[in-house]
């Protein structure tokens, strides 16, 4: 692998964060590829453990495909190594073993509850052997209580987690969030627990066993409606794009289209009713403080809606620009692509080796963004790496 971000580095150019280490991923799906996959975009070594037969299920998640994979699959498993192990065949499950306790700095699976330590392949059988191995558990529902043999998956979760509850319009059939919000979300928080056990074994010499799960993750997106109802006894309803506790800060609709007004504090309301040329809202008692804007939502939104509606959306989002107002028009992916500003951050970036182009890590070191190094791997094209003596470097 590259040594540095960038493809051709300069004299002295800083390490990726993770160069060095070496990750097994037993993984399917989003949770677990997405968290190996940013540990890969850190410069650190990924190994995807698939099945021979049919590789990872997510590898035929379409349509949309791209060069026989689907799309789904090729954002989350790039610069990635696969290896085709048969966990159900003694000498190579022995081998992956063997590979992992000698080689491996961290291992990340999401397998059925169980699977693995019936396999020996799980965190007490393999950290018996090699104590500095960091091996992160990212489950269903967790590590323990009633359910936590169960699989699950985002909507599920979703749904179970509370999420669908508060997403959506009140009256309206449950909507879940249009992204993995909650895969991806786990994998983020294995990142996390896996960077902790890392720093602790800097300290101590000594990996550790980190757990997460789906069901923790949706839990902490509902954090703050938790704590509303814990303050008030009251279920909080679904809003659509509002905000239970500020207001005006929803989609509105302007003459040619929706954008998002977010006014969260006095002052900034202050400003948007001067803008609008509505500066008797201020001294009208409903509007004066955000308490009482949130009681009189109704009222105030639709005192917004009336100005915001005669105007272009480019004609709002420059009038509170101007002011600092946050405002956004809501965009289409297409738009969103094309955007200077997603052009300046060069977040979608090319593979180097084809034209397909994909959604880049969001972190910088020194002003510099992690590389897109390789595509995806064809299933098993690196099973060398753990079948022979000592692994394959790349």
């Amino acid at each position: 692998m590259d040594s540095t971000f960038g493809e051709e580095p300069e004299a002295g150019a800083a390490q990726a964060p993770l160069q060095g280490l070496t990750v097994v991923e037993i993984g399917h799906s989003v949770a677990a590829p997405f968290a190996a996959q940013v540990l890969a975009d850190l410069g650190a070594r990924v190994l995807k453990v698939e099945n021979p037969q049919r590789g990872d299920d997510a590898r035929g998640w379409g349509p949309p495909f791209w060069k026989g994979m689907a799309t789904v699959f090729q954002s989350v498993n790039r610069n990635k190594l696969s290896t085709a192990i048969d966990l159900k065949n003694t000498v190579e499950r022995e081998t992956l073993a063997s590979f992992i306790v000698e080689e491996a700095d961290i291992v990340v699976q999401n397998m059925r509850a169980g699977l693995l330590a019936n396999l020996g392949l799980d965190a007490a059988s393999l950290r018996a052997r090699n104590p500095r191995l960091i091996y992160c558990n990212l489950g269903a529902f967790g590590a323990t209580g009633p359910l936590a043999g169960r699989p699950g998956y985002d909507p599920l979760m979703q749904a179970f987690g509370g999420i669908m509850s508060v997403t959506g319009n009140e009256g309206e059939p449950p909507v879940r969030v249009g992204v993995s919000i909650v895969d991806q979300g786990a994998g983020m928080w294995a990142v996390i627990g896996i960077l902790a056990a890392l720093q602790r074994r800097n300290a101590t010499g000594l990996g550790c066993e980190v757990d997460t799960s789906l069901f923790e993750t949706a839990l902490s997106w509902i954090g703050a409606a938790s704590a509303g109802y814990q303050a008030t006894g009251r279920i909080p309803p679904r809003r659509g794009s509002e905000n239970p506790s500020l207001v005006p800060y929803k989609v509105f609709q302007a003459r040619d289209g929706d954008l998002v007004i977010a006014a969260g504090n006095d002052n900034l309301f202050r400003k948007l009713a001067h803008s609008l040329g509505r500066p008797d809202w201020l001294d009208d008692e409903r509007f004066a403080t955000n308490p009482a804007r949130v009681m009189n939502r109704v009222v105030v939104n639709e005192a917004v809606q009336a100005m915001v509606g005669a105007l272009s959306r480019a004609e709002v989002c420059a009038m509170l620009d101007q002011v600092d107002v946050p405002a956004a028009p809501l965009q289409n992916i297409d738009q969103v692509l094309a955007h200077p500003q997603t052009q300046a951050l060069e977040m979608f970036q090319k593979a180097p080796d084809a034209d397909l182009r994909l959604m880049g890590t969001p972190l910088s070191f020194d002003g510099k963004r992690p590389q897109f190094r390789s595509l995806p791997p064809e299933l098993g094209a690196d099973t060398a790496a753990i079948m022979s003596p000592k692994g394959a470097k790349t």
